[in-house]
């Protein structure tokens, strides 16, 4: 594609937030210059369902006249996944039942970024109320892969990190429940952070003390996920799992490595890039340990409370809606029908043991390494995931074991891409560095270093690049 005149859209997020700070840049023109670059890409790749122009703008203008920076985040564009509300910006949670809908006020991790001087630029292209392989539902979509456009971009924040692949913002923002931050910026070749659940708080959810989800963040690289995540953070006492800071003692880090925890389901294209990815990090970062946790039970676990917290909350919504809903929305409802309540305490008792399981384990290493997928990308025509290698697979949850083992246990993670559109078979991979609760400052520094030292870098896609 032709290269703009303006290419502002390819600054780092850190390095457009010191210039908007100098007043080098106005918040004007980093927008105008986002807003270009999405009317360029957005066509090739449907990464927004909303593109909030007029309401970019004009927020860009108060900042512009206020007498010295609101915050770190002042005059950034920010890309925000419709699941999540924005005061004043139609927000359709990728649900045609929402095609109007109009929030009046934000969700806390929202607001957070306005108050830090971030402007939403849009609402990001998601699977029907975040469920689903593929980002598309009846309202918009499929998004597209930039390294090929015929590839999906991951669920379920597919939206988010196309778009910050491509430079249509610095910053995004994603929600995670089994894997929807870290895939997508694997398939993409992007970072992300799924954070400890609690460090950015959801006061708001029905379900006060579950963990299983949580917000995260995209961005090209790991100082400027920090960034964005760092605007959202800190405690909020309405939300009972909230924290109120993290830490790093600035020991050394030990590592570890596993392909597949024991059970996932991983195809050897996965494994040999793993493997690949593996042998660059001992060289950069030291010695690695290959081993993991017995986590054995972790998917009809996970697959468990998956279920019956979807039929809490949406069992209503199949009743009343019934056919309105996609297949793939209500697949993920009808799969918590009869789920006992024994069934369900079982599925939380063994939820815990695992967790107690990768504490014992992470007495001898600091960071734990995976893939952050089971599979490479696959074309958005296929759908859901149904054979990984020539086999079948059990249900359409299979390939993202590797991301739902660490959903359960709520560690913190880093997703990093380690090689990009241009390398091995031309598809961007991911992994996943894993930290103990409360430990993003020792990813952050963990992966900074591996930026610089083992070139775990974003690329940007052929017919992308500046």
């Amino acid at each position: 594609m032709n290269q703009e005149p303006n290419v502002l859209w390819r600054e780092s997020a850190a390095t457009l937030a010191e210039r908007l700070a100098k007043r080098e840049l106005s918040a004007r023109e980093a927008v105008e210059a986002h807003l270009a670059r999405i009317a360029a890409a957005e066509p090739a790749l449907s990464a927004f369902i909303t593109v909030a122009a007029d309401a970019a703008l004009a927020r860009a203008d108060a900042l512009d006249a206020q007498p010295a920076p609101v915050g770190p985040l002042h005059g950034l564009p920010v890309a925000v996944k419709d699941l999540t509300d924005t005061a004043g910006i139609r927000t359709t949670y990728g649900s045609a039942l929402y095609a109007d809908h109009v929030p009046t006020s934000s969700d806390i991790a929202l607001a957070r970024i306005e108050a830090a001087g971030g402007i939403v630029i849009g609402k990001t292209n998601t699977p029907e109320f975040g469920f689903g392989a593929i980002c598309r539902n009846r309202l918009y979509g499929p998004t597209r892969n930039p390294a090929d456009p015929a590839l999906t971009s991951g669920g379920s924040s597919g939206g988010s990190a196309a778009a910050v692949a491509v430079g249509m913002a610095p910053l995004a923002h994603g929600t995670d429940y089994g894997g929807s931050v870290r895939i997508p910026a694997s398939f993409c070749g992007i970072a992300s952070i799924r954070p400890t659940p609690g460090l950015i708080p959801a006061p708001g959810r029905a379900l006060g003390w579950d963990t299983l989800a949580t917000h995260g963040v995209l961005a090209r690289d790991t100082a400027d996920c920090a960034l964005l995540l760092s605007a959202m953070a800190g405690g909020d006492l309405r939300d009972p799992t909230s924290l109120f800071g993290d830490r790093d003692d600035g020991s050394e880090t030990r590592l570890g490595a596993t392909a597949d925890f024991g059970f996932a389901t991983v195809s050897q294209a996965v494994r040999e890039r793993f493997a690949e990815a593996v042998e660059r990090l001992e060289r950069a970062a030291g010695p690695v340990a290959r081993r993991h946790p017995d986590c054995g039970d972790a998917m009809a676990t996970f697959r468990t409370l998956r279920a019956a917290q979807t039929r809490h909350a949406f069992g209503p919504m199949l009743a009343k809606h019934g056919e309105a809903l996609t297949d793939t929305i209500r697949w993920n409802i009808e799969a918590g029908a009869g789920i006992t309540a024994d069934a369900y305490l079982e599925a939380q008792a063994a939820r815990t043991a695992l967790y107690r399981r990768f504490v014992a384990l992470f007495e001898e290493i600091d960071v734990l390494a995976a893939p952050a997928c089971g599979v490479l990308p696959w074309p958005n025509e296929d759908g859901e995931v149904t054979v990984i290698d020539g086999r079948p697979v059990e249900t359409i949850l299979d390939y993202i074991g590797v991301t739902a083992v660490v959903t359960l246990i709520g560690f913190p993670v880093l997703t990093l891409p380690v090689g990009g559109s241009d390398g091995g078979d031309g598809l961007p991979f991911g992994i996943q560095l894993i930290a103990r609760p409360g430990e993003e400052r020792r990813l952050i520094r963990l992966g900074r270093m591996l930026e610089r030292e083992a070139g775990f870098t974003h690329r940007w896609a052929a017919g992308w690049a500046p």
